[in-house]
């Protein structure tokens, strides 16, 4: 008979979909991988996609879409002007996140592109939750210089504090005081920080930040690409939000900015696009002028009608609670697993991916050798695993000294695609992390051979060094 006083064991979830239709992957040996990565000049950016197994690079534009949006491909308006597809996704948009007016771009950085060039003008600055590489670039070639306002606990990749996203108001009435209010268009603020480790901020720092800024007449840009996840992090660990739904903690957060940028190939669960919202009459009349030159006619911007038709859909299926809880579920997943196993990560494990500490990793690289580098490079020998490099190459180099940025962040991310892969992949993707730090000692770094202008981390070339 069954002690009916025995507490009941925790139960597993599971994911709430199944799977219709399967995509075949090449399985390769040690030895092809090991030319080619070489022959990518050590950057997993520029490798074949065909010679990866389990692809960890991103998670932007790489989730599986549901029937409900192949369906909606199929309803594609595809009018030059004023296409069905786009009033519904403007309809959506203005539903679940509550910005007055909608442009759409053919991804994220469109919409950044467009924002700086409206907004920034030479000699501006912008503070911010942590750079973002793209986002910093465009408000740069406007002529603005960004700073960063994070709070400090960001940069310590063990520090447990549950916000690691959360703005230093300190720091950044120091930067609205040192350079005048005139010279902030706005404050940009991003939801789970990507570049932190896929840090969320809270609804109180958010309130915080809101307040400040309309002390002083700025405005705030929210970077939203992964704002579902953000939601989610409040639901679990900010007081009063636990009988909130992810949608309602969603909407709040949007409702204390003025605008956001959008790519929609994280959070929106399709494979291209994004937009710009605004509450801002004259923004938004400067950004329809300008999406016309850059990306299209401000009623598709650069997409097509299907890919609007899609992306509507997905909005209403990123904030879902059974979804946004599998998603992260699954990060949480891998994420213990190398906890368990001794690898140094960045904690709390965030939402978009795990973080690997590469400076912990690979103590015996110096940082100028590129740790973060090396450690994705050997990692996909090890198994067919592609990651990427978010240290020093990412971080690129200061415009005015040419000298490389030293980010106190030197990791290597594994980023989980949506709905795309099994508990089984990450237990395999565990098993190789665990492997290379077992014979970590014996690892050597890079030198850079070949460095574009702009983002180099997607194009740069390394040799081994010796």
């Amino acid at each position: 008979m069954m002690n009916m006083t025995q507490p009941i064991k925790h139960r597993s979830w599971a994911e709430p979909y199944k799977i219709k239709m399967v995509e075949l992957l090449q399985m390769t040996t040690r030895e092809q991988r090991e030319r080619a990565i070489k022959e990518a000049g050590y950057n997993t950016f520029l490798l074949k996609s065909e010679d990866v197994y389990i692809d960890l690079l991103t998670d932007s534009g790489t989730s599986a879409m549901s029937d409900r949006q192949w369906a909606g491909m199929m309803l594609g308006d595809e009018a030059y002007a004023g296409s069905k597809n786009f009033y519904h996704m403007e309809n959506v948009i203005q539903n679940y996140y509550g910005y007055k007016h909608v442009i759409p771009t053919h991804q994220g950085r469109g919409a950044e592109n467009i924002i700086s060039k409206v907004m920034i003008k030479p000699g501006d600055i912008i503070p911010g939750n942590m750079y973002f590489t793209t986002t910093r670039l465009h408000q740069e070639l406007a002529g603005g210089t960004f700073k960063d306002i994070i709070i400090d606990e960001a940069h310590d990749p063990d520090n447990l504090f549950p916000f690691k996203g959360n703005c230093d108001l300190g720091k950044l009435e120091d930067v609205i005081k040192k350079y005048g209010a005139d010279k902030v268009p706005y404050v940009c603020i991003a939801t789970s920080v990507n570049m932190a480790g896929g840090q969320p901020i809270s609804i109180e720092n958010l309130k915080a930040v809101r307040a400040l800024c309309d002390k002083y007449g700025i405005k705030i840009i929210h970077d939203m690409t992964r704002v579902a996840e953000n939601a989610f992090f409040i639901k679990q660990r900010e007081a009063g939000y636990a009988n909130k739904s992810v949608a309602e903690i969603v909407k709040e957060i949007c409702s204390y900015t003025d605008g956001a940028t959008m790519s929609a190939k994280k959070d929106a669960l399709v494979n291209i696009g994004g937009f710009l919202a605004t509450n801002d009459d004259h923004v938004y009349e400067e950004a329809s002028n300008l999406i016309v030159v850059y990306e299209g006619l401000h009623t598709y911007g650069g997409m097509a009608g299907r890919d609007m038709e899609a992306l509507a859909i997905g909005i209403v299926e990123s904030v879902d609670d059974n979804h946004i809880s599998a998603r992260i579920g699954q990060v949480e997943y891998l994420g213990q697993k190398l906890i368990d196993m001794g690898v140094p990560i960045v904690q709390p494990i965030g939402g978009h991916g795990i973080f690997l500490n590469a400076k912990k990793f690979l103590p015996h690289i110096p940082q100028t050798s590129y740790p973060a580098q090396t450690l994705a490079a050997e990692l996909y020998i090890d198994s067919g695993v592609r990651t990427m490099e978010r240290g020093i190459v990412s971080a690129g180099r200061n415009k005015e000294t040419g000298e490389n940025y030293l980010p106190e962040l030197e990791l290597v991310r594994l980023t989980i695609p949506r709905r795309v892969y099994t508990q089984a992949h990450m237990d395999v993707v565990a098993e190789s992390v665990e492997a290379v730090y077992l014979e970590r000692d014996k690892i050597k770094g890079l030198e850079m051979i070949f460095e574009p202008k702009y983002l180099r981390f997607f194009m740069a070339k390394f040799e081994k060094l010796k």
